[in-house]
This record gives structure tokens, C-alpha cells and sequence, in this order.
């Protein structure tokens, strides 16, 4: 089901979204397929409060370079708040899937601290694995024959029932997506009967981030969704519960390396807003 643009994403992008797909909780996905002609594609990565896996098809590969120089093509999986690193290629075209940290160590197999950066998605999934679900997806003849080939990859893991993430982190960071960042981390604590301590060791072995750490990526991410649709940063400032422009300002620097006004401009980013909002 390709989707359009609303004026405000950069529509040289074909994007789209499953028509009938039951998906698992705490699984997004969306393609991408670059329009153009000709031209170079090169996109800084806006940090997302998921784990995402980019598998490429077609005779043009996507490239992930990540902050040490690394050069990983076809497939990557990226994990919370990867910062430095950019999206390249020409004529690429691509399946996402976003994954939740909550679900995302059943799914992949590994804990999510461990992906805190860009990964070979070969060297998380198994390379044959990733190889051949890349072939059938550059053969299939829809959108929804490539979602079903990449969902397969996760959804049979996660269904494995292993590495499951303890049920109090899960309904934290639920808690926490809910009130989109605006929430006391000790209460939250009160709530599940564990002490500060507990909540802050368990979160961050299983999530990745810090409870709080996370409560400001998600407050980030929120922010960014409003700047890119056009709400003016001192709107954004007070909506999103930052204390003043200021401090939204300190939070963009901090995880897009841009200001609020420059990343409002960025249509390239907006994409990626429309594909999981």
C-alpha cells in the first residue's frame, strides 16, 4: 500500500506499508524504494527509540558507514540511538522493520546492549539467512511478498518464546513510550514492586539505556515527529515538556547533531516519520 507524502516528506521516495498483515506486537515495517534516476542518496541516521533492521534488494545495494568508517552493505541492523551514522547508495530500495527493545533480544537473540551501534545484519541474523531473504525479496513481485519474507525472519524467533525481556522491563518501557518520555522513573519503580536499583540494573541489561536515558530518547523522538511536521520550536518546547526552547534545543544537538530549525527542514528524515509514525 504505498503511501503519499502530505507535502511535507521529500517524494522522491516510494514508500509503503502492508495492506492486510497481522503484525507481532512491537514490530513495525515499511519499504522504501528510491525514485530517482540519477543521483546519490546520503542520509544522516535520525535516532529512533527502536532497534531497525534494513534489509536491501535489487541490483543496488544499500550502505550503512557507521561512525569507526565501516562500510556494511545490503543488510544492517542498527540499535537504539546510533549516532554518526549515514545511509548511501544510488536507486536503492529496501525493507524496515522496527522492532521494540522490549521484543527486540527474542527476536534477534542477542541482548540489545550489544547492539549499541551499526551491525552487519548477516553477522546478527546468520549470513545465509539474510543472503537468501534478500534474493527472494529482489524477485518478489509485491510489497507485501517482501514484508512477509522479512517478518519471517523475526516473528519465528520471537515466537520461540527465548530471551524473552522480564515483564516488569516490558511494561516500563510501555509505560514510558505511553507518556512519550513524561514520566517519574521511581514511581514506575513503586509500581512493580522493585526497588531503584533493580528497575535501573534489569532495565539496562535487557534495554540497552537507562530507564531515564530512555524516557529522553523517546521525549526526543516525539519532539523531532512535531519539529518535522512543521510545529514551531517553542510550541514543540512546551508540548513535549522540556523546560524551555532551550533545553529542546540541548536534546537536538545532543541526539540529531543539528538544531530544531535545520532538523524541521530535513525532508529526508520526514520519510521515515511518514513509514512509522
Amino acid at each position: 500500500m504505498p503511501i503519499e507524502s502530505n507535502g511535507w516528506a521529500d517524494d522522491r521516495w516510494e514508500i509503503a506499508q502492508p495492506s492486510r498483515m497481522r503484525m507481532p506486537t512491537g514490530v513495525s515495517i515499511a519499504g522504501f524504494r528510491d525514485r530517482r534516476v540519477v543521483g546519490h542518496t546520503d542520509i544522516p541516521v535520525l535516532p529512533r527509540p527502536a532497534v531497525t533492521i534494513v534489509l536491501g534488494f535489487g541490483e543496488r545495494d544499500v550502505a550503512v558507514h557507521d561512525t569507526d568508517g565501516r562500510e556494511h552493505r545490503g543488510g544492517v541492523v542498527g540499535g537504539l540511538a546510533p549516532s554518526g551514522a549515514r545511509i548511501r547508495g544510488a536507486g536503492i530500495g529496501c525493507v524496515e522493520l522496527r522492532l521494540s527493545p522490549a521484543v527486540a533480544r527474542a527476536a534477534l537473540g542477542v541482548p540489545v546492549r550489544e547492539l549499541a551501534g551499526v551491525s552487519s545484519a548477516g553477522d546478527v541474523l546468520g549470513p545465509r539467512t539474510v543472503d537468501d531473504v534478500r534474493e527472494r525479496m529482489s524477485d518478489a513481485r509485491s510489497w507485501d511478498e517482501r514484508f512477509r519474507m522479512a517478518l519471517h525472519l523475526v516473528a519465528r524467533r520471537i515466537d520461540q518464546d527465548h530471551h524473552r525481556t522480564d515483564d516488569e522491563v516490558t511494561w516500563v518501557w510501555n509505560r514510558i513510550s505511553a507518556h512519550r518520555g513524561r514520566v517519574r522513573i521511581e514511581s514506575l519503580a513503586d509500581e512493580i514492586g522493585w526497588s531503584r536499583k533493580r528497575l535501573w540494573s534489569r532495565f539496562h541489561d535487557q534495554i540497552g539505556l537507562s530507564p531515564k536515558y530512555a524516557a529522553r530518547l523517546i521525549r526526543f523522538d516525539h519532539a523531532a515527529a512535531q519539529l518535522i511536521t512543521g510545529q514551531a520550536p517553542a510550541l514543540v518546547a512546551a508540548a513535549c515538556g522540556y523546560s524551555d526552547q532551550s533545553h529542546l534545543h540541548r536534546d537536538v544537538r545532543w541526539f540529531a547533531g543539528t538544531t530544531p530549525t535545520t532538523l524541521a527542514t530535513r525532508s529526508d528524515w520526514a520519510v521515515d516519520l511518514l513509514a512509522h509514525p
